[in-house]
């Protein structure tokens, strides 16, 4: 048994570590599914800002891991996200080298994708780095990656939370502006992505020092042994020193990797087949795949109404991965906003013997909620409850106050009268 956190959140155990604290694998005993949290461990006003800052970005996008709900209990907090298993880039490194330019391809449309749709939100991510970029556990399949650790990410023109000559990020993955204190804007960020493109390629951390000098001295240099010069071209202009000179849109980058994309040799028979394993491990002793073996104090005990039953959502099922798949175009990702909800129309009342579902969770947990058929009831009493749905006026708990009331605005009007 782990700690439980907030009456919901059970600790299992610790997966890795984040910019303001440490991230575990936990299991939800409201949606019954194991998660990661992420829970702040310094209580100072500067981390917790920063903290309040990462949990309130909500973006629904399948290539961007954000927070989906959070929860404080006495000097704690945490927030949740949904729980990925196969590692980041620097596992998949680790565990082949260098990437073939086809899996590069595909890596870096969905990087870019999932970045369009941080920029639709006026955010600039800040801390783009092969650490930060998970995939999901899809073994032989077609990866799904996923941009997360917004710990340090803000919106335009939002005040900083460091002075202004202050550099924030990561040393490595910054561009030459940010080493100059500019205001964070998306270029920086495309920057950043050229540089995981280039350890995506060549399977080893590259000198972001060096490579920003000889840009500046001798302009772009030729593309280097074992990169597609097609493919080259457009990671060479995420690479510019200049900001002015790289891609101003992480749609545009999106364009031009497709067309690149289109160009590359096909994959020989020998290539090596890319498989992106569990990073996670097994479970501790006292948890299983449906969660602890026993209850943990602390647990709320609140009783599930059969419409709140939980079950696990459906998993995706992974296409084999193919080399040769050619990136579509890509389509400018537009952020969904709510809609005022149309005035609904009366309907007439159904018979009581059609079982009616009202959910009792927000739309954001539908998919994980069970619904149950209820049971009829006898003729006898469903005859009763027809009856009972005629007769007119309102229930006696509400008739008798209303008329009290009106008596008494009745004896206040004739008081008024006669003082006239």
């Amino acid at each position: 048994m782990g700690e439980v956190f907030a009456g919901r959140y059970e600790l299992v155990d610790p997966i890795g570590r984040g910019g303001v604290g440490a991230v575990w694998r936990a299991w939800d005993h409201r949606r019954r599914r194991y998660v990661a949290a992420k829970v702040l461990q310094q209580s100072d006003a500067h981390s917790l800002l920063r903290f309040v800052r990462e949990q309130a970005l909500r973006i629904d996008h399948p290539h961007v891991l954000a927070p989906a709900s959070w929860a404080a209990d006495d000097d704690k907090v945490l927030f949740t996200m949904d729980l990925v298993g196969g590692g980041s880039l620097v596992h998949l490194i680790g565990d082949y080298g260098p990437l073939p330019p086809s899996l590069v391809c595909t890596l870096l449309d969905q990087l870019l994708s999932g970045l369009a749709a941080v920029h639709a939100e006026d955010v600039v991510h800040r801390d783009i780095k092969p650490a930060n970029v998970l995939l999901e556990a899809t073994g032989t399949g077609r990866p799904r990656l996923r941009l997360s650790d917004f710990g340090i990410a803000m919106r335009l023109g939002e005040p900083r939370l460091t002075e202004t000559n202050l550099v924030v990020g990561t040393p490595g993955y910054l561009a030459p502006e940010q080493m100059l204190g500019a205001e964070p804007d998306f270029p920086s960020d495309l920057f950043a992505v050229g540089l995981v493109a280039l350890y995506l390629l060549e399977g080893a951390k590259p000198d972001a020092k060096a490579l920003i000098e000889y840009f500046a001295a001798h302009g772009t240099p030729g593309a280097p042994k074992g990169i597609p010069e097609p493919l080259w071209q457009v990671v060479s202009t995420l690479l510019q020193p200049d900001p002015l000179a790289r891609f101003r849109t992480a749609t545009g980058a999106r364009k031009a990797l497709a067309a690149a994309a289109e160009l590359l040799p096909e994959p020989g028979p020998d290539d090596e087949l890319i498989e992106i394993f569990d990073q996670l491990g097994p479970l501790p002793k006292g948890f299983g795949p449906n969660g602890p073996l026993k209850k943990a104090p602390g647990v709320e005990t609140t009783p599930p109404q059969p419409q709140q039953l939980q079950e696990q959502p459906p998993q995706p099922e992974h296409t084999p991965y193919n080399p040769t798949h050619v990136l579509a175009t890509p389509r400018p990702y537009v952020p969904q906003y709510p809609t005022k909800p149309p005035t609904p129309t009366p309907v007439p009342q159904q018979p009581q013997h059609q079982p009616r579902h009202q959910p009792s969770e927000t739309a954001s947990t539908a998919s994980y909620t069970a619904r149950v058929p209820e049971v009829p009831p006898p003729v006898g009493h469903r005859t009763a409850r027809r009856r009972a749905a005629r007769r007119p006026g309102p229930p006696a708990k509400i008739a008798i106050p209303l008329l009290l009331l009106a008596l008494a605005c009745y004896a206040t009007g004739f008081w008024a009268l006669a003082q006239l």
